[in-house]
């Protein structure tokens, strides 16, 4: 890792949130040293309600005392400010589709995670769909970067071990080897990357709070 310009850079997190695992899959293959201060989302610190008073969320990123809150806007702050191993597509028409896909590909995921029934029918028809045309931007790829990961790995590379764990709870195969064979090879070559594999949560203490998470939201609405 490399010093930031000999600037201080802080990031204000939670162990599983997917929003800050992409601020530190960005920094990671940046190679930008930083400091990494964990929250407590019941007992949120004065810093982070100071460095983000209207969402009051993480993440945050804390660049030589200036606060930038939302993943996807880190992202382009970090690319800007960082321009060695570019993250961003360059052409200007493969950039929007990357910031389209970057907020559209998990639509309906949380929603088929925490319903049932028809409402659950749904939301799958909806992440299925997704699926099918995120399958037709990884033709000829590695990665949806190319042959390097990018914004849109990032931006959706919590897919690659969280729909695992959803299907576990949940009993239900979306991505299989048989109908998405390129999502599904991208998984596991994003999962497993040098700047990603260290940085996962612990699979069965995330897989407890998503379990709990969901059987909480279940029983509220029953």
């Amino acid at each position: 890792m490399e010093e930031a310009k000999g600037e201080e850079v802080t990031l204000f997190g939670f162990w599983s949130s997917p929003f800050v695992h992409r601020v530190t899959w960005a920094l990671n293959i940046k190679k930008i040293k930083y400091k990494y201060v964990e929250e407590d989302l019941c007992n949120k610190s004065d810093l982070l309600l100071e460095h983000n008073p209207v969402y009051k969320k993480v993440p945050v990123l804390v660049y030589n005392g200036k606060a930038i809150a939302e993943s996807l806007i880190i992202l382009e702050f970090i690319e800007e400010t960082w321009k060695e191993n570019s993250i961003m597509p360059q052409d200007p028409y493969e950039k929007a589709i990357a910031r389209f896909w970057a907020t559209a590909a998990g639509d309906g995921l949380w929603q088929f995670f925490i319903t049932e029934g028809k409402e659950r029918e749904e939301a799958l028809a909806s992440v299925i769909n997704n699926f099918e045309l995120l399958e037709k931007e990884l033709i000829g790829k590695n990665f949806f970067g190319g042959d390097r990961i990018g914004y849109l790995d990032i931006s959706v590379g919590w897919i690659s071990y969280g729909v695992p764990i959803f299907e576990e709870i949940t009993e239900f195969k979306i991505i299989t080897e048989e109908k998405f064979p390129l999502l599904h090879a991208w998984m596991e070559a994003f999962s497993s990357s040098e700047f990603v594999k260290d940085t996962l949560p612990p699979r069965e203490k995330l897989s407890e709070r998503y379990r709990k998470v969901r059987e909480a939201i279940i029983q509220k609405k029953n």
